[in-house]
């Protein structure tokens, strides 16, 4: 019977490896069974800081806040709307072709890309993804609001 050390090691280098070109399915767990983990057709349209800051106050462009209420109240880029709702489609601008700047904590936060995404699918074509999120936001310096 193989150590179960050597067995991870094992698989982890042959996934490294990409398996000689094979193309296998991620598997994911997350407190429960593994299972096989989703694949996102839909492609996030990235942002950087620097090009957020310079879309602060602007007309027709649109800040969404995906984080909880708790990091929502310790700050948010100004202007921006707390997403984290039930009726969030009523949160949507009409024009479809608005800028939609999207972001949640952090680099590991889901939540914003979750939700650029089900915009997307609604047929909005501007939505950008700000994966550094507030606290990237907040460490460099930029200005934030409160509720």
């Amino acid at each position: 019977m193989m150590n179960k050390a050597i067995r991870h090691s094992l698989i982890g280098g042959l996934l490294a490896l990409g398996l000689g070109g094979m193309s296998l399915p991620v598997a994911a767990g997350g407190g429960s069974e593994i299972s096989e983990a989703p694949y996102n057709e839909i492609q996030l349209n990235p942002i950087s800081m620097r090009e957020a800051e310079t879309l602060v106050g602007q007309p027709g462009v649109y800040f969404f806040d995906v984080n909880t209420l708790e990091i929502w109240a310790d700050g948010f880029i100004p202007g921006a709307v707390f997403f984290n709702v039930q009726n969030w489609r009523e949160l949507l601008p009409k024009n479809k072709d608005a800028v939609m700047v999207f972001y949640c904590a952090n680099r590991l936060c889901t939540a914003s890309n979750m939700a650029a995404r089900e915009t997307m699918k609604l047929g909005y074509t501007g939505v950008r993804h700000m994966a550094d999120g507030i606290f990237g936001w907040r460490m460099s310096g930029r200005a934030t609001e409160k509720p």
